[in-house]
């Protein structure tokens, strides 16, 4: 019996974030600390098994009034269910013959959910790389992400940018380039420029992140794709500002400027906070690091911050300062 296994990494946006689904340019990171896992074996019918996190038995109506203001109410069998058919889709389309055998699908995942994390394309990326596994398909990796996107988009309606599947198919660290020059259009999917770095340039990152206040990314997204359509100005200057952002730390990591890079990711939420009404838990999340004299921004959409720390004494200060209330810090790992 033919058992796959696959995977995909949590990640952090360093720079030029949210600009990715407008236009922009990014710097992301991979964070190995947490990831989605895939198993899918040869099985009598199409099967998609449920995570934990998919429950639906409470112990009183307050628990479930509470996970659903945490975790909003669907958890990850939409998200398979719909990669398996934009996946079928897919191959159709470019005239790939699949074979007849069915298959049982499960998924678990450490990544903390609605923080910011990507831990829903985690969840995409790694059943199309089960699903490829298990018909022997071959998805060009540029390609890859933006059938990921797809799914969220196309079939779900999740307001969402490539940055984030970009990085967890190439992995490492990635600037990615979406302005209208570096974008094509490949099997009908558009995709954009893509620059893997070498992940020795980084300097130490941290990533803390708080799941008693997440937020679905899409609260986030679908206010700002709406004033970005309508052409308010703050929001179309920010876009511009954000992407410039990454191509600037494109250039400060290839010269080993980790001041710069320092001065980047600051910049890069205060620009965000410019044009957003953020949520005051997240915010403070942003003042404690920074109090502390480390850099930070958002990692995604919010919950979570990513940032450069000098030392083990600043980790370790990040670490108190920030579990004070209510955080958990970890060195980040690409």
């Amino acid at each position: 019996m033919q058992i796959v296994r696959s995977h995909a990494f949590a990640r952090a946006g360093l720079l030029g974030n949210p600009s990715d689904g407008y236009h922009g340019r990014t710097i992301s990171v991979i964070a190995r600390n947490f990831r989605a896992a895939v198993t899918l074996y040869e099985w009598e019918e199409v099967e998609i098994l449920p995570a934990p996190e998919d429950h639906s038995r409470f112990a009183s109506v307050e628990e479930l009034v509470e996970d659903v203001r945490l975790h909003g109410y669907y958890g990850g069998i939409r998200l398979v269910k719909a990669t398996i058919k934009r996946f079928v889709e897919f191959c159709r389309q470019e005239g790939i013959a699949l074979h007849r055998r069915n298959f049982s699908v499960r998924y678990e995942s450490t990544i903390p959910r609605q923080v910011g994390l990507a831990g829903s394309s985690a969840i995409v990326v790694a059943t199309l790389r089960a699903l490829m596994q298990f018909y022997a398909v071959q998805i060009p990796r540029r390609v890859l992400p933006s059938l990921a996107l797809s799914v969220e988009t196309d079939e779900l309606g999740i307001t969402a940018g490539l940055q984030d599947r970009v990085v967890q198919v190439y992995e490492g660290v990635v600037y990615m380039d979406f302005t209208p020059p570096c974008v094509e259009r490949i099997s009908g999917l558009i995709c954009g420029t893509y620059e893997p770095l070498d992940s020795s340039l980084l300097p130490p990152l941290y990533l803390a992140y708080r799941t008693d206040a997440s937020e679905p990314t899409e609260v986030f997204h679908n206010n700002l794709r709406a004033r970005f359509e309508a052409g308010e100005s703050a929001v179309v200057q920010a876009m511009h500002e954000l992407a410039e952002l990454a191509r600037s730390g494109r250039r400060a990591l290839l010269e080993g400027d980790v001041t710069q890079l320092e001065r980047l990711i600051d910049r890069n939420f205060d620009l965000r906070a410019s044009i957003c009404r953020l949520p005051p838990e997240h915010v403070q999340m942003v003042e404690t690091a920074r109090d502390v004299g480390a850099c930070a921004k958002f990692a995604g959409s919010g919950g979570a911050i990513v940032g450069i720390y000098r030392d083990a004494a600043m980790l370790e200060a990040l670490s108190d300062r920030l579990g004070a209330i209510g955080c958990k810090v970890v060195p980040l790992r690409t």
